[in-house]
Protein backbone atom coordinates (compact mmCIF):
# COMPACT_ATOMS: atom_id res chain seq x y z
CA UNK A 1 0.00 0.00 0.00
CA UNK A 2 3.26 2.02 -0.21
CA UNK A 3 2.21 3.39 -3.65
CA UNK A 4 -0.63 4.32 -5.70
CA UNK A 5 -3.54 1.87 -5.84
CA UNK A 6 -6.14 2.72 -8.19
CA UNK A 7 -6.71 5.55 -11.13
CA UNK A 8 -9.63 7.11 -8.55
CA UNK A 9 -10.97 9.50 -11.20
CA UNK A 10 -9.82 11.70 -14.39
CA UNK A 11 -10.60 15.16 -15.37
CA UNK A 12 -11.45 16.08 -18.87
CA UNK A 13 -11.08 20.02 -20.27
CA UNK A 14 -13.95 19.86 -22.66
CA UNK A 15 -14.77 22.97 -25.65
CA UNK A 16 -18.83 21.97 -25.45
CA UNK A 17 -19.94 20.54 -21.97
CA UNK A 18 -23.37 20.44 -23.52
CA UNK A 19 -22.25 18.32 -25.39
CA UNK A 20 -20.37 15.87 -23.69
CA UNK A 21 -23.17 15.86 -21.14
CA UNK A 22 -25.37 14.38 -23.70
CA UNK A 23 -22.60 12.17 -24.80
CA UNK A 24 -22.12 10.96 -21.34
CA UNK A 25 -25.62 10.31 -20.32
CA UNK A 26 -26.78 9.04 -23.91
CA UNK A 27 -24.08 6.72 -24.92
CA UNK A 28 -22.59 5.62 -21.44
CA UNK A 29 -25.30 5.38 -19.36
CA UNK A 30 -23.30 7.57 -16.56
CA UNK A 31 -24.85 9.69 -14.10
CA UNK A 32 -24.75 13.24 -15.28
CA UNK A 33 -24.46 15.19 -11.78
CA UNK A 34 -24.54 19.31 -12.11
CA UNK A 35 -23.69 21.33 -9.18
CA UNK A 36 -25.81 24.34 -9.07
CA UNK A 37 -22.46 26.61 -7.69
CA UNK A 38 -20.51 25.18 -10.35
CA UNK A 39 -21.71 26.14 -13.91
CA UNK A 40 -18.97 25.50 -15.79
CA UNK A 41 -18.66 22.00 -14.32
CA UNK A 42 -20.32 18.57 -14.47
CA UNK A 43 -19.02 15.04 -12.06
CA UNK A 44 -20.00 11.94 -13.86
CA UNK A 45 -20.68 8.80 -11.82
CA UNK A 46 -20.62 4.81 -12.52
CA UNK A 47 -20.41 3.79 -8.90
CA UNK A 48 -20.82 4.85 -5.19
CA UNK A 49 -18.10 7.44 -5.83
CA UNK A 50 -18.81 11.67 -5.69
CA UNK A 51 -17.52 11.26 -9.29
CA UNK A 52 -15.04 9.27 -11.37
CA UNK A 53 -14.96 11.32 -14.25
CA UNK A 54 -14.87 15.47 -13.87
CA UNK A 55 -15.90 17.82 -17.27
CA UNK A 56 -15.01 21.04 -17.13
CA UNK A 57 -15.46 23.82 -19.53
CA UNK A 58 -12.14 24.72 -21.32
CA UNK A 59 -11.14 25.00 -24.60
CA UNK A 60 -7.87 22.31 -24.43
CA UNK A 61 -10.15 19.17 -24.80
CA UNK A 62 -7.70 16.96 -23.31
CA UNK A 63 -7.20 15.50 -19.90
CA UNK A 64 -6.47 17.93 -16.92
CA UNK A 65 -5.58 15.65 -14.42
CA UNK A 66 -5.64 11.77 -13.93
CA UNK A 67 -6.66 11.23 -9.82
CA UNK A 68 -3.54 8.08 -8.90
CA UNK A 69 -5.04 7.71 -5.33
CA UNK A 70 -3.02 6.17 -2.33
CA UNK A 71 -4.35 4.14 0.74
CA UNK A 72 -4.48 7.24 3.49
CA UNK A 73 -2.41 9.72 5.51
CA UNK A 74 1.28 7.89 6.12
CA UNK A 75 1.06 6.94 1.93
CA UNK A 76 0.44 10.03 1.06
CA UNK A 77 3.11 11.46 3.51
CA UNK A 78 5.32 8.68 2.40
CA UNK A 79 4.80 9.42 -1.59
CA UNK A 80 5.52 13.25 -1.00
CA UNK A 81 9.08 11.80 0.91
CA UNK A 82 9.65 9.46 -2.31
CA UNK A 83 9.09 12.52 -4.81
CA UNK A 84 11.62 14.88 -3.03
CA UNK A 85 14.07 11.70 -2.33
CA UNK A 86 13.70 11.69 -6.33
CA UNK A 87 14.14 15.27 -6.67
CA UNK A 88 10.61 15.37 -8.67
CA UNK A 89 8.65 18.75 -8.55
CA UNK A 90 5.13 18.59 -6.61
CA UNK A 91 2.69 20.89 -5.21
CA UNK A 92 0.06 20.00 -2.47
CA UNK A 93 -3.35 21.45 -2.95
CA UNK A 94 -4.83 23.69 -0.15
CA UNK A 95 -8.70 22.32 0.96
CA UNK A 96 -10.07 24.43 -1.45
CA UNK A 97 -8.42 21.81 -4.15
CA UNK A 98 -9.57 19.23 -2.02
CA UNK A 99 -13.10 20.34 -1.82
CA UNK A 100 -13.33 20.50 -5.75
CA UNK A 101 -11.96 17.19 -5.96
CA UNK A 102 -14.36 15.93 -3.12
CA UNK A 103 -11.18 14.64 -1.00
CA UNK A 104 -8.91 14.80 1.68
CA UNK A 105 -5.94 15.68 0.42
CA UNK A 106 -3.85 16.31 -2.54
CA UNK A 107 -0.83 16.89 -4.65
CA UNK A 108 0.01 18.03 -7.99
CA UNK A 109 2.70 16.93 -10.27
CA UNK A 110 3.66 15.87 -14.34
CA UNK A 111 4.96 13.21 -15.43
CA UNK A 112 7.91 12.59 -17.84
CA UNK A 113 5.57 13.63 -20.82
CA UNK A 114 3.84 16.61 -19.48
CA UNK A 115 0.23 14.46 -18.08
CA UNK A 116 -1.09 15.65 -15.21
CA UNK A 117 -1.31 14.00 -12.58
CA UNK A 118 -2.96 14.68 -9.23
CA UNK A 119 -2.29 12.14 -6.07
CA UNK A 120 -4.95 12.20 -3.17
CA UNK A 121 -6.12 9.76 -0.25
CA UNK A 122 -9.61 9.94 1.18
CA UNK A 123 -12.56 9.97 -1.72
CA UNK A 124 -16.15 11.16 -0.57
CA UNK A 125 -18.19 7.91 -1.43
CA UNK A 126 -21.89 8.28 -1.20
CA UNK A 127 -23.33 5.25 -0.38
CA UNK A 128 -26.93 6.35 0.15
CA UNK A 129 -26.77 6.94 -3.13
CA UNK A 130 -26.64 4.08 -5.51
CA UNK A 131 -25.32 4.61 -9.24
CA UNK A 132 -28.69 5.40 -11.79
CA UNK A 133 -27.54 4.90 -15.34
CA UNK A 134 -28.39 7.77 -17.57
CA UNK A 135 -30.12 4.98 -19.82
CA UNK A 136 -31.23 1.64 -19.60
CA UNK A 137 -28.28 -1.10 -18.87
CA UNK A 138 -28.21 -4.68 -18.40
CA UNK A 139 -25.11 -4.69 -15.83
CA UNK A 140 -23.14 -2.21 -14.67
CA UNK A 141 -19.55 -0.72 -14.33
CA UNK A 142 -16.74 -2.12 -13.13
CA UNK A 143 -14.75 -0.37 -10.31
CA UNK A 144 -14.06 -1.23 -7.06
CA UNK A 145 -10.18 -1.81 -6.50
CA UNK A 146 -9.69 -1.60 -9.87
CA UNK A 147 -10.52 1.79 -10.07
CA UNK A 148 -12.55 3.81 -13.17
CA UNK A 149 -10.32 1.65 -16.15
CA UNK A 150 -7.33 2.62 -17.54
CA UNK A 151 -6.18 5.45 -20.22
CA UNK A 152 -3.53 5.37 -22.84
CA UNK A 153 -1.50 8.70 -22.66
CA UNK A 154 1.25 10.60 -24.66
CA UNK A 155 4.60 9.66 -23.58
CA UNK A 156 8.54 10.93 -23.41
CA UNK A 157 10.07 7.69 -24.28
CA UNK A 158 8.82 3.91 -22.45
CA UNK A 159 12.25 3.88 -20.38
CA UNK A 160 11.46 7.44 -18.64
CA UNK A 161 8.16 6.59 -17.87
CA UNK A 162 8.53 3.43 -16.85
CA UNK A 163 11.09 4.72 -14.26
CA UNK A 164 8.61 7.28 -13.37
CA UNK A 165 5.68 4.95 -12.44
CA UNK A 166 7.77 2.27 -10.77
CA UNK A 167 8.37 5.04 -8.36
CA UNK A 168 5.25 5.63 -7.70
CA UNK A 169 4.75 1.85 -7.09
CA UNK A 170 3.34 0.56 -10.42
CA UNK A 171 5.10 -2.50 -12.11
CA UNK A 172 4.52 -3.77 -15.51
CA UNK A 173 6.31 -3.49 -19.01
CA UNK A 174 6.42 -3.70 -22.71
CA UNK A 175 3.37 -5.93 -23.78
CA UNK A 176 3.11 -5.63 -27.49
CA UNK A 177 5.62 -5.44 -29.98
CA UNK A 178 3.78 -4.74 -32.60
CA UNK A 179 5.02 -4.27 -36.81
CA UNK A 180 4.59 -1.66 -38.51
CA UNK A 181 3.71 -0.61 -41.89
CA UNK A 182 7.42 0.64 -42.86
CA UNK A 183 8.93 -2.87 -41.75
CA UNK A 184 9.83 -1.76 -38.19
CA UNK A 185 8.49 -2.59 -35.17
CA UNK A 186 6.54 -0.15 -32.14
CA UNK A 187 6.25 -1.10 -28.71
CA UNK A 188 3.88 -0.26 -25.84
CA UNK A 189 4.24 0.06 -22.42
CA UNK A 190 1.87 -0.47 -19.94
CA UNK A 191 1.95 -0.28 -16.29
CA UNK A 192 -0.26 -1.77 -12.99
CA UNK A 193 -0.89 -1.38 -9.13
CA UNK A 194 -4.03 -2.69 -8.39
CA UNK A 195 -5.64 -6.29 -10.13
CA UNK A 196 -6.53 -4.41 -13.05
CA UNK A 197 -4.17 -5.87 -15.94
CA UNK A 198 -3.22 -2.26 -16.62
CA UNK A 199 -3.98 1.27 -15.31
CA UNK A 200 -1.80 3.17 -17.76
CA UNK A 201 -0.61 2.49 -21.24
CA UNK A 202 1.99 3.98 -23.32
CA UNK A 203 3.28 3.31 -26.87
CA UNK A 204 0.71 4.90 -29.63
CA UNK A 205 1.83 8.92 -31.05
CA UNK A 206 -0.64 11.55 -29.87
CA UNK A 207 -0.48 15.15 -29.76
CA UNK A 208 -3.21 15.03 -26.36
CA UNK A 209 -2.09 13.75 -23.26
CA UNK A 210 -4.97 10.87 -23.12
CA UNK A 211 -4.86 8.87 -26.58
CA UNK A 212 -8.35 6.97 -24.75
CA UNK A 213 -10.20 6.29 -21.68
CA UNK A 214 -11.34 2.51 -20.96
CA UNK A 215 -14.59 1.81 -19.00
CA UNK A 216 -15.34 -1.67 -18.12
CA UNK A 217 -18.94 -3.07 -18.03
CA UNK A 218 -19.49 -6.42 -16.24
CA UNK A 219 -22.28 -7.68 -18.73
CA UNK A 220 -21.17 -8.32 -22.92
CA UNK A 221 -24.57 -7.46 -23.52
CA UNK A 222 -23.39 -4.20 -22.70
CA UNK A 223 -20.84 -3.60 -25.09
CA UNK A 224 -23.05 -4.51 -27.77
CA UNK A 225 -26.15 -2.11 -26.72
CA UNK A 226 -23.47 0.31 -26.39
CA UNK A 227 -21.86 -0.32 -29.87
CA UNK A 228 -25.91 0.07 -31.53
CA UNK A 229 -26.11 3.30 -29.99
CA UNK A 230 -23.10 4.65 -31.25
CA UNK A 231 -23.57 3.26 -34.51
CA UNK A 232 -26.58 5.51 -34.71
CA UNK A 233 -24.59 8.62 -33.25
CA UNK A 234 -22.64 10.71 -34.91
CA UNK A 235 -19.34 10.00 -33.52
CA UNK A 236 -17.34 7.19 -35.37
CA UNK A 237 -16.60 3.65 -34.07
CA UNK A 238 -12.57 4.10 -34.35
CA UNK A 239 -11.36 0.63 -33.38
CA UNK A 240 -13.84 -1.99 -34.21
CA UNK A 241 -15.03 -5.09 -31.66
CA UNK A 242 -12.34 -7.07 -30.68
CA UNK A 243 -10.56 -8.91 -28.14
CA UNK A 244 -6.89 -7.62 -26.46
CA UNK A 245 -4.41 -9.95 -26.39
CA UNK A 246 -2.84 -8.85 -23.14
CA UNK A 247 -5.94 -8.36 -20.93
CA UNK A 248 -8.22 -10.21 -22.89
CA UNK A 249 -10.96 -7.38 -22.90
CA UNK A 250 -13.78 -7.67 -25.44
CA UNK A 251 -13.83 -3.83 -26.70
CA UNK A 252 -14.22 -1.37 -29.26
CA UNK A 253 -13.49 2.21 -29.53
CA UNK A 254 -15.32 5.84 -30.59
CA UNK A 255 -14.67 9.06 -30.49
CA UNK A 256 -15.86 11.65 -27.96
CA UNK A 257 -16.82 15.04 -28.52
CA UNK A 258 -13.36 16.12 -27.82
CA UNK A 259 -11.53 14.02 -30.36
CA UNK A 260 -9.98 11.46 -28.04
CA UNK A 261 -10.90 8.21 -27.64
CA UNK A 262 -13.69 5.96 -25.20
CA UNK A 263 -13.16 2.54 -24.83
CA UNK A 264 -16.27 0.39 -23.69
CA UNK A 265 -14.87 -3.15 -22.36
CA UNK A 266 -15.96 -6.87 -20.89
CA UNK A 267 -14.13 -10.29 -19.48
CA UNK A 268 -11.11 -8.38 -18.76
CA UNK A 269 -8.66 -10.75 -17.26
CA UNK A 270 -6.92 -9.54 -13.82
CA UNK A 271 -3.42 -8.76 -14.58
CA UNK A 272 -0.53 -11.56 -14.22
CA UNK A 273 2.13 -9.87 -12.08
CA UNK A 274 4.31 -11.39 -14.86
CA UNK A 275 5.80 -10.52 -17.81
CA UNK A 276 4.22 -11.30 -21.44
CA UNK A 277 4.58 -10.11 -24.86
CA UNK A 278 2.04 -10.07 -27.98
CA UNK A 279 2.23 -8.91 -31.75
CA UNK A 280 -1.18 -8.73 -32.00
CA UNK A 281 -4.71 -8.53 -30.56
CA UNK A 282 -6.47 -12.20 -30.91
CA UNK A 283 -9.28 -11.08 -33.50
CA UNK A 284 -10.68 -7.87 -34.37
CA UNK A 285 -9.68 -4.38 -33.25
CA UNK A 286 -8.96 -3.18 -37.19
CA UNK A 287 -8.57 0.47 -37.13
CA UNK A 288 -10.59 3.27 -38.72
CA UNK A 289 -8.14 5.73 -40.51
CA UNK A 290 -10.45 8.43 -39.66
CA UNK A 291 -8.84 8.84 -36.21
CA UNK A 292 -8.87 12.34 -34.62
CA UNK A 293 -5.79 14.73 -34.88
CA UNK A 294 -2.54 13.13 -33.65
CA UNK A 295 -3.95 9.73 -34.11
CA UNK A 296 -3.75 8.88 -37.77
CA UNK A 297 -2.95 4.97 -38.10
CA UNK A 298 -3.32 2.68 -41.10
CA UNK A 299 -6.75 1.30 -41.88
CA UNK A 300 -5.80 -2.44 -41.86
CA UNK A 301 -2.89 -1.62 -39.02
CA UNK A 302 -4.16 -4.15 -36.02
CA UNK A 303 -2.54 -4.11 -32.05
Amino acid sequence: MSGVTELGYVCFGVSNLAEWRDFAAELLGLEVVAEPKEPNRLYLRNDYWHHRIILEQNPVDDLVAAGLRVGGVEEFAGIQKTLKDAGIAFEVGGRDLAAERHVLEILRLSDPAGNPLEIFHGPNIETYKPFLPSRRMHGRYLTASGGVGHMIMRHAGIDAQYRFYKLLGMRGGVEYKVPTPDGNTAEVLFMHCNDRDHTFAFGPPSKKSINHLMLEVDNLDDVFMTHELVEKSKYPIMISLGRHANDQMFSFYFASPSGFLIEVGWGGRPATHQSEYYTRDTYGHVFNSRMGPGMSIDKETRV
